[in-house]
């Protein structure tokens, strides 16, 4: 398996921002479709964003969608997933995960075979 480590997590009031990275050690995450995952308690696994490895197509749920961007860094081989506008139900452990390599993810929870160990994001007042 690919290692990967979250960093950036943190407590946030709700309005605020938040960027969390995703970095990859002893492989290059460009060839990797990278996905971000959070889990709130009591509540499953969801997918948050994803972003392909071909053409760079990116996806976002619903739920997050014109307030979460996700990019590459090449030169840094990290992933970041910039949170603006969090909400209270924004709270949740933030995971990345890696598919592939050289895939057109679909962001579905069961392709993604490489996970970190996560971050948590705390949106309160």
């Amino acid at each position: 398996q690919l290692q990967l480590v979250e960093s950036g997590g943190g407590l946030v009031q709700p309005g605020g921002s938040l960027r969390l990275s995703c970095a990859a050690s002893g492989f290059t995450l460009d060839y990797y479709a990278i996905g971000w995952f959070r889990q709130a308690p009591g509540k499953e696994r969801e997918g948050v964003s994803c972003i392909s490895t071909s053409d760079g197509s990116t996806y976002y749920a619903d739920s997050v969608k014109g307030r979460f961007t996700i990019s590459r860094d090449s030169a840094k081989n990290a992933v970041y997933l910039q949170m603006n506008s969090l909400k209270p139900e924004d709270t949740a452990v933030y995971y990345c995960a890696a598919e592939g390599p050289y895939v057109q993810t679909m962001c579905l929870i069961d392709d993604f075979d490489s996970w970190g160990q996560g971050t948590q994001v705390t949106v309160s007042s």
